[in-house]
């Protein structure tokens, strides 16, 4: 059975996560302890571990948290028919009340969105989350690799034009309403 540490400490949402889930895939079976350093970090790992059906503890000292997962052998499960899986991006910030905040969680969306194993089909951009596929976007990295993975990438016409960027078009390409109400009463949709 191999024993492996994961040092995490440092990082931020969602990477702990991520870097453990990456750890986890390129082992067969084990023990992986993760280091992390601050409490909401831990929760992260202990849901990771539960939503994975894996044995996890958690222990502090000194606000040095460690989680050990238990990865046991199992069967492979047969892949489940997921379908068209799009995303509607309606702005360039999730949520309401700060803006900072809000780029701060579309970057860790994108990423998070980006090293997932969860198949998308595609990802539809409108409004001002045009803004994302454009020059200076903090997410073009994350656009370009779910690009890379095979997952399409549009961007509305009409609103590339009213923001007077589709000269400034960096990833994926340019589709129109019709397209996109198209795909999303054809597909499993989530709408952010």
């Amino acid at each position: 059975m191999s024993k492996e540490t994961l040092d995490c400490r440092g990082l931020t949402c969602p990477q702990p996560v991520v870097e453990t889930k990456k750890k986890l895939a390129l082992m067969p079976y084990g023990v992986l302890k993760v280091l992390v350093d601050n409490d909401v970090a831990k929760e992260n790992l202990i849901k990771l571990a539960g939503s994975l059906q894996m044995e996890v503890m958690a222990s502090e000292e000194d606000g040095l948290f460690t989680v050990t997962l238990l990865k046991e052998v199992r069967e492979a499960a047969a892949k489940e028919d997921t379908g068209n899986n799009v995303l509607l991006i309606t702005a360039d910030t999730f949520g309401r009340g700060n803006d900072e905040l809000g780029a701060l969680l579309t970057q860790s969306f994108f990423y998070a969105l980006a090293e997932s194993d969860k198949p998308l089909t595609a990802v539809y951009l409108v409004n001002s989350g045009v803004k994302l596929a454009c020059d200076g976007s903090a997410v073009l990295d994350s656009l370009g690799k779910l690009e890379e993975l095979g997952v399409s990438v549009y961007s509305c016409g009409l609103c590339l034009d009213f923001y007077q960027l589709k000269n400034n078009l960096r990833v994926g390409g340019v589709t129109n309403m019709y397209a996109i109400v198209e795909a999303l009463v054809k597909s499993r949709a989530v709408i952010l």
